[in-house]
């Protein structure tokens, strides 16, 4: 009996010391309308400071619903009534259901202190599922914009990848969203990595594109909320502002050790100092020197170390040149800060740079590049004159000659022609016949291309068929596109859609021909190698634009107008 009460007791401590862990997944309700968005509602509870999840939620398979969105906040609070460290991490999905009946939505799974935890499953009634084509046309002023994060745990200033996608359950709403402004926050720095559109998604009841992809990097640590992305909907009466939802990042602070100078730097960055003069070095005179940082990660937004300045020579403020680009892992090139700097003595001279580190988190590690070093050697006037060879001692006395003396008395006194007093006609009289003979050569060359010409025209062609000479006139004739132009602008104020969208397609095969191309994949590997991928991607989003309003069940003279201005810019650049 001793012994277990013993047990009993060693039980309850063990549980009081390590904690608690409560983890449920919820819905909403239980049934639903087709057009209704389930809510799922997922919470894990830490009761306790030792309990750390080692892993996310690991969701059950998700294959009936289309994901709508997305989010998650973490609550940290302490019970007032057991002194006990409470963490809340409640996580929420939007979903729409691809099929009617009972459905079965599975457990999520978490491993905390090397233990999994798993909900328990449970069932949701779907009555009814709405046509996609009815949807369409109820609901289609329905626009939603969805901001997805999925590296949402980060270091500070270290970058993550956002998504900007937008929904609709019409496609033809997707061509009038517009002026995607980005998000602007004092602790985030954002910078785009593409405003392309993606090709549509028609999977699920909903339709998706992406509108834009940035990198966030934020720039203090703790909970960082990632404002919403706007964006602008033309329609036929006004033009509406949409939003998107919020993401809320775990910034975590980065690890101690730091060196002392170590500012902002988190990335893979490489530092370098050079002379970019090329000539001597002469003392109260300036040169350029130029620190170069380059490598990956928030290279724009970094602290650059500077020039240490020194009794030997004078620093002034640099000029800054950013030659950056998005990468895998951060904004990726090189900035230089080009310093003029002016020698105050004449022999070694020693340009050091401040110490510089970064953090690498790829390694968790900081990396110390220390001071960077530049050794010149600067000469006094007399010495730089000695050194000069004797073309370059004349060179110098002509150009102070040039810069002392007033030239312009010069032109007008020692260049001044003399007048003669004797005229030489032999002279006006050669120069006379030269001009008359390339005259007379001249109207004897045309006069032979003229009859040339008559030649050819006159000269006897087979006669064939009537079609035959209609092909061949066809052939010779060959259309300006600029008249396709014009016939497009006629078609689209009759409001003859069918036909211009004929006209689209023969315009089209009429200019590959040209090139020699024969489908439409060819002719964008073409534009590729010779026009560049630019126009390659600006016609592959062409002919999706043309078959989306070739097929959209609503045709506006708007978005006709809009097409066709597109089609004259493409095709004018690519016809040159």
């Amino acid at each position: 009996m001793q012994q277990k009460l013993i047990y009993i007791l060693f039980l309850l401590v063990s549980v009081i010391s390590y904690g608690q862990v409560n983890l449920f997944m919820e819905s909403d309700k239980a049934d639903y309308n087709g057009k209704d968005i389930i809510n799922l509602t997922i919470v894990l509870e830490l009761n306790g400071i030792d309990l750390e999840p080692q892993t996310r939620f690991q969701l059950p398979d998700l294959s009936k619903f289309n994901i709508i969105g997305s989010g998650s906040m973490t609550n940290t609070l302490i019970d007032p009534a057991t002194n006990t460290l409470v963490t809340q991490k409640i996580s929420r999905i939007a979903l729409e259901p691809k099929k009617r009946g009972k459905i079965k939505i599975g457990s999520v799974l978490v491993t905390v202190n090397n233990k999994i935890y798993k909900t328990e499953p449970f069932d949701i009634n779907i009555k009814d599922i709405i046509e996609k084509r009815s949807l369409a046309s109820n609901n289609s002023g329905e626009v939603y914009l969805n901001m997805e994060i999925e590296d949402r745990e980060v270091y500070q200033d270290q970058p993550t990848v956002a998504v900007l996608r937008v929904y609709s359950k019409n496609m033809d709403n997707f061509r009038k969203v517009k002026d995607v402004h980005l998000p602007h926050q004092d602790n985030i720095n954002v910078h785009p990595i593409s405003f392309s559109k993606s090709e549509i998604d028609p999977s699920g009841n909903m339709a998706s594109q992406i509108l834009a992809v940035f990198m966030v990097f934020p720039n203090e640590s703790g909970y960082v909320e990632v404002p919403s992305v706007s964006a602008s909907v033309s329609s036929y009466a006004n033009k509406n502002k949409i939003l998107s939802n919020k993401v809320k990042l775990n910034v975590k602070k980065l690890p101690e050790g730091s060196p002392e100078y170590f500012k902002n730097a988190v990335g893979n960055f490489n530092v370098d100092v050079y002379n970019a003069s090329k000539e001597k070095i002469e003392v109260e005179k300036p040169i350029n020197v130029i620190v170069k940082v380059s490598g990956e990660g928030n290279l724009p937004n970094m602290h650059l170390p500077k020039i240490v300045s020194s009794p030997d020579y004078e620093v002034f403020a640099p000029k800054i040149t950013s030659k950056v680009a998005p990468g895998t892992t951060g904004m990726k090139g090189e900035i230089l800060a080009n310093y003029v700097i002016i020698p105050k003595k004449a022999g070694a001279i020693s340009i050091q740079t401040e110490q510089f580190a970064f953090f690498d988190p790829a390694s968790r590690e900081y990396v110390d590049l220390g001071q960077k070093t530049l050794a010149l050697n600067a000469f006094s006037h007399d010495q730089i004159l000695e050194s000069r060879t004797t073309v370059e001692k004349v060179n110098e006395y002509t150009n102070t000659l040039l810069e002392t003396v007033d030239t312009p008395v010069l032109k007008t006194t020692t260049f001044k022609v003399k007048e003669k007093s004797k005229f030489h006609w032999n002279i006006l009289l050669t120069n006379i016949s030269i001009l008359i003979g390339l005259f007379i050569m001249y109207l004897l060359f045309k006069t032979w291309q003229k009859k040339r010409a008559l030649v050819k025209e006159t000269a006897a062609k087979p006669l064939g068929s009537v079609a035959e000479t209609e092909k061949q006139i066809r052939e010779t004739l060959k259309t300006d596109i600029n008249d396709y132009f014009s016939y497009l602008e006629n078609l689209k104020d009759n409001e003859d859609y069918q036909k211009f969208f004929e006209t689209l397609e023969d315009m089209d095969v009429e200019v590959r021909s040209q090139y020699f191309q024969h489908s439409p994949q060819d002719f964008r590997t073409f534009l590729e190698s010779h026009k560049g991928p630019t126009i390659a991607e600006e016609y592959r989003n062409l002919l999706q634009r043309i078959q989306m309003e070739k097929y959209s069940p609503l045709k506006s003279a708007e978005g006709i107008e809009e097409l066709l201005k597109a089609v004259v810019n493409l095709y004018s650049q690519i016809s040159k």
